[in-house]
């Protein structure tokens, strides 16, 4: 077995609000009256207050530190530069996450840890974050290291697996998982439909997860089961590219109902694994990619919105943060339940190109 002792969650420094974003982007795509005000009607729908960036430039309206202070904000900053901008700052974010997460703990050895996955889409260089990491945290020079990119917002299920399987092969593995995005670093400032979307839903986040083949003593939440669904006529609704200055974000307005289509069969096939009904879940935890996509997982579902507040909560607070923004909502849901919750399920759910659905059953474990 498997079980999730400890998360930990951070983000950069920079604390932005909705209509500060709004104002920088409308400067910086150099919008006329109607798409300005368009741009702003999709921000005050977005169902987000305030997003995370290691960038201070998105609350400024002159004197920029990263993009050029020209009024069309040419030369543009090219791939190289934004990567050693990640580079920079991913490191950081990083290890607040993993000092939250095994502070929780007092009882684990950093030396104890077995195997590290590192988890990104939105950066990479070698000698990479995990080698980082492992110098930083203090992790022995042995210990396994896999490093997951360029999946998206479902990868943290990917490496969630991962654990799994060491935990499984293993009574000693100790899995940490450390899932870092600085999506803000990829700003592009043409006058597109999906760079306006992506411009209002993205962010910058980390988590750390702690996998365990043993239960510590308190809550736990065992990895009971997954299953993942591939709907590929949403392929070219959801993409992620690498471009000449940064990464390019294809995110459709269909997306929702490609995910609303599929989402049934996902959560069905699922608890048929370990002979469920979607009525025996206790609590959800699904990947905010956007106010549309939770709304149409509730209308397939029969979800109330009170059962999925947890994720309109993290996608107000911090937006969509690709793949950490799930485990900031299975923890705010874990935080959230007590001792008579032994034995209770979350079920939790992300999406991202493919487009990939992937689900994952949790059972709260009271030792």
């Amino acid at each position: 077995m498997s079980y999730i002792t400890a998360i930990g969650t951070s983000n950069p420094p920079h604390q932005l609000t909705q209509p500060v974003i709004a104002e920088f982007m409308t400067r910086a795509m150099q919008l006329g009256d109607d798409d300005a005000r368009k741009l702003k009607i999709l921000f005050r729908a977005s169902g987000i207050d305030t997003r995370y960036s290691v960038l201070e430039d998105y609350g400024r309206t002159s004197e920029f530190h990263f993009y050029e202070n020209s009024k069309d904000m040419e030369p543009f900053p090219s791939t190289k530069r934004r990567l050693e901008l990640y580079r920079r700052h991913a490191l950081a974010i990083s290890l607040e996450a993993v000092s939250k997460c095994l502070m929780a703990l007092s009882d684990v050895r950093k030396d104890a840890i077995t195997h590290l996955v590192v988890v990104s889409c939105t950066g990479m260089y070698a000698p990479g974050l995990d080698i980082d990491l492992v110098k930083a945290v203090g992790l022995n020079s042995t210990v396994e290291r896999t490093s997951i990119n360029f999946m998206g917002c479902y990868a943290a299920f990917n490496a969630l697996k991962l654990a799994a399987a060491a935990c499984a092969s293993s009574a000693t593995a100790k899995v940490l998982i450390v899932c870092t995005e600085l999506c803000s670093i990829h700003f592009q400032k043409e006058n597109t439909e999906d760079n306006l979307l992506a411009n209002a839903l993205f962010a910058d986040g980390s988590a750390a997860v702690l996998v365990e083949a043993a239960p510590h003593k308190g809550s736990n939440l065992q990895l009971e089961s997954f299953h993942c669904e591939l709907a590929t006529e949403g392929e070219h609704d959801m993409t992620w590219t690498v471009g000449d200055l940064g990464f390019e974000m294809r995110l459709s307005s269909y997306v929702p109902d490609v995910v609303r289509g599929g989402i049934k069969n996902l959560t069905r096939s699922l608890l048929a694994k370990i002979q469920q009904r979607l009525d025996e879940v206790d609590y959800f935890a699904i990947h905010p990619g956007g106010k549309k996509i939770l709304e149409a997982i509730e209308r397939e579902l029969g979800l109330t919105k009170e059962q999925n507040r947890y994720a309109y909560e993290v996608l107000r607070k911090f937006g969509n943060m690709s793949s950490p923004t799930v485990l900031f909502v299975v923890q705010e849901v874990w935080k959230n339940t007590n001792a008579s919750d032994h034995n209770k399920r979350m079920l939790s759910f992300a999406f991202g190109p493919g487009l990939t659905l992937e689900s994952m059953l949790l059972k709260i474990v009271n030792v």
